[in-house]
């Protein structure tokens, strides 16, 4: 059983042919609204494309934005413990290009009101996810707990930051994206001289359009990417993440823990929105099926 602990958001998402500049203003196109935010986008990845069972915790406001959110997970199959405070849910403002990039901003709301006193029960748990757009010191909060029940803590840095080193100590897997990597490491080198700069046992990075890659006890994996007709970029890392986890939940080792979730992630790519575009776990296998294995070890 996998642990979600982390935001919720509901997405406002604008199309438009690029992101907007400083001071530009941009006529965009269709506009829609979407259940978001990367916790719940990663527990949705668990459940759904990763087929494991998921729980979630997060707060939400006592508003109207919070109803599709619950809804979204529920239709995943995520059993969810919900804080409900005096807050408006988060937000998260979405500008999507026509190269398929995206540019957002996120109003946290609730999402600041999850306290370490939330944290339920870790019983029957194997992995705890996280992000950072829930406060650091919850974040360490839960992690040391899980830490203390035998439970793996994974992480994803994001948004970027640079994190404590109470924290770091707390964590069996680390994943990050290229700028990510180079707030925790504090160095603008490569992704390899980053990653000396980093200890925790493994650290997984997302690198786009190449693919992705680990150090895992001071092994390099690397996995090259699965080409894809990419349209919206939104949730692809919460995915990859999601299926990354689930993987590692059953044992797998991580060159097909990568595998999956790179082939997630650049699934997530090919439809619009955030969890509506987490494929099933039925699509992700075929899709891998008919891809082959592309798996480089260095």
């Amino acid at each position: 059983m996998i642990l979600v602990a982390g935001s919720a958001n509901l997405d406002f998402v604008v199309r438009a042919p690029h992101i907007p500049a400083p001071g530009e203003t941009v006529l965009g196109r269709e506009f829609r609204t979407f259940a978001g935010g990367k916790g719940a986008n990663q527990a949705i990845a668990c459940a759904r494309a990763g087929a494991a069972a998921t729980q979630m915790l997060l707060a939400l406001g006592n508003d109207p934005f919070a109803d599709p959110i619950e809804n979204s997970l529920r239709a995943a199959a995520v059993r969810t413990h919900v804080v409900r405070v005096d807050q408006p849910t988060g937000t998260a403002f979405i500008c999507v290009a026509d190269n398929a990039e995206n540019a957002i901003t996120v109003a946290p709301g609730a999402n600041n009101a999850l306290r370490a006193s939330h944290l339920p029960s870790l019983d029957g748990i194997s992995h705890l996810l996280m992000q950072l757009e829930t406060p650091l010191d919850t974040v360490i909060a839960y992690a040391d707990a899980a830490r203390s029940n035998g439970v793996k803590v994974v992480l994803n840095a994001a948004p970027a930051q640079a994190l404590p080193r109470e924290l770091l100590a707390l964590l069996d897997v680390l994943v990050v994206n290229e700028g990510e990597l180079a707030a925790v490491s504090a160095h603008t080198g490569n992704v390899v001289q980053c990653l000396e700069r980093i200890d925790v046992p493994c650290v997984v990075v997302t690198l786009g359009d190449r693919g992705s890659c680990a150090r895992v006890s001071g092994a390099m994996i690397t996995q090259q990417p699965f080409a894809v007709t990419a349209i919206d970029t939104t949730a692809a890392g919460d995915t990859f993440c999601g299926v990354l986890v689930a993987a590692l939940s059953r044992n797998c080792g991580m060159i097909e823990a990568l595998r999956q979730a790179n082939a997630a992630g650049a699934l997530a790519c090919t439809v619009p929105g955030a969890q509506s575009s987490i494929p099933t776990h039925a699509r992700l296998q075929s899709f891998l099926h008919n891809q082959g294995r592309s798996i480089a070890s260095l």
